[in-house]
């Protein structure tokens, strides 16, 4: 017994002349009718990542040298920041971390926007999706001491100390000259490492470039409100990954500096 349904229908089979049955044709819709569609996926699926997942951040400066190389008129390190891994626990000591300026790290600090309202709206949508860099003062340097702990430099060997406990620190190659029994914390001709002791407010951290002798970091913002620390609330990320250039490629490294 047979049924209609099987035998009529859009999708039914047409006999040929020569009695060979002709395939349906399949509609097929035109590439330039998805595109749109295609690109506000995409878009939206930039938007997600970059604001909640990770983001990619250009090194500007030598602040971190050598760990991440950068320069005014130079090819900087592009870096990629996750941004999970914070709203499970707090930054340690030994990440390297970016984060927003505080107002008194801020105050040569220049918008990147245009003036025209037009463009800066295009400027504005553009970061929402990670095609220009955001209007803040993003800053990259190592976290050195946490909300409570006191640190201060120097030792007798010019370490820095937290906690009455010198760091572990390979990764500093550049640093003010410090020469036992002529240009110590205690000489009459003072090494330009020394600074401290600071007690870090709780929830704050203590930061410094791993260039010491080229990076204005919570030393030189020691006189300020918040005695040269950031708040916590103000990192965005922590820095794992060298992506571009490829001769630079690989990760970045967070030791165990204090040791625990």
């Amino acid at each position: 017994m047979s049924s209609e349904s099987e035998t009529t229908g859009d999708s039914a089979a047409t006999p040929n002349g020569d009695g060979s049955t002709a395939k349906p044709e399949k509609k097929t819709r035109s590439f330039f009718r998805e595109l749109p569609i295609l690109i506000l996926v995409a878009l939206v699926l930039s938007f997600v990542l970059q604001t909640f997942i990770a983001r990619v951040y250009l090194i500007p400066s030598e602040s971190m040298e050598p760990t991440l190389h950068g320069c005014e008129g130079c090819t900087g390190d592009r870096i990629v920041v996750e941004k999970i891994g914070y709203h499970f626990g707090d930054p340690q000591p030994g990440d390297v971390i970016v984060f927003r300026g505080p107002d008194s790290w801020s105050q040569n600090f220049e918008s990147i926007r245009s003036s025209n309202t037009v463009i800066r709206g295009a400027q504005e949508l553009g970061s929402l999706v990670g095609l220009v860099p955001p209007d803040e003062n993003d800053l990259v340097k190592r976290v050195i001491a946490t909300g409570g702990q006191t640190v201060e430099c120097c030792d007798d060997q010019g370490r820095i100390l937290v906690d009455g406990q010198p760091l572990d620190e390979p990764y500093v190659v550049m640093d003010f000259p410090f020469v036992p029994g002529s240009q110590t914390c205690d000489t009459a001709l003072k090494s330009a490492r020394c600074f401290g002791p600071v007690t870090v407010p709780g929830g704050n951290l203590w930061m410094m470039g791993d260039n010491r002798s080229n990076s204005a970091d919570s030393r030189y913002h020691v006189g300020d409100e918040l005695q040269g620390t950031i708040p916590i609330d103000n990192v965005i990320g922590k820095a794992v990954f060298i992506v571009l250039p490829p001769t630079r490629m690989g990760t970045i490294s967070s030791p165990d500096i204090q040791g625990k």
